[in-house]
């Protein structure tokens, strides 16, 4: 069964009345949002076939909690291996922080470039 497509006008022109696919309600986070922007400016092809499908949100929400996993297990992993405890956070917290802030900086910086930005 073919669908006709109906138009509309606006200053003079004919525009398609076209809808995308409904896409799931899903909360993309600040992995997910990032790769968005990448993809959008970088990988535009990539970008609307996912949009005009209806895969988009899908596709981010996976992204995102590959990401937030992959930076959860590099955080823990870390701070096992460079012994970073709640006793080293109690005796000297400005150390804690210290050893904590390069721990996150490191993590993150590894998620964009193995998930995020490719």
């Amino acid at each position: 069964m073919k669908k006709e497509i109906t138009y509309t006008e606006r200053d003079g022109y004919l525009y398609p009345d076209l809808e995308l696919p409904e896409q799931k309600e899903v909360s993309i986070g600040r992995w997910g949002q990032k790769h968005k922007r990448f993809l959008k400016k970088t990988k535009r092809i990539t970008y609307y076939r996912l949009l005009t499908s209806g895969k988009l949100t899908e596709y981010l929400a996976e992204v995102e909690n590959q990401a937030q996993n992959l930076f959860d297990t590099i955080v823990n992993q870390t701070k096992e291996v460079q012994d970073i405890t709640e006793e080293l956070k109690a005796q000297n917290p400005m150390e804690w922080v210290r050893h904590m802030n390069l721990i996150i900086n490191m993590a993150e910086e590894f998620v964009l470039q193995e998930l995020i930005y490719v």
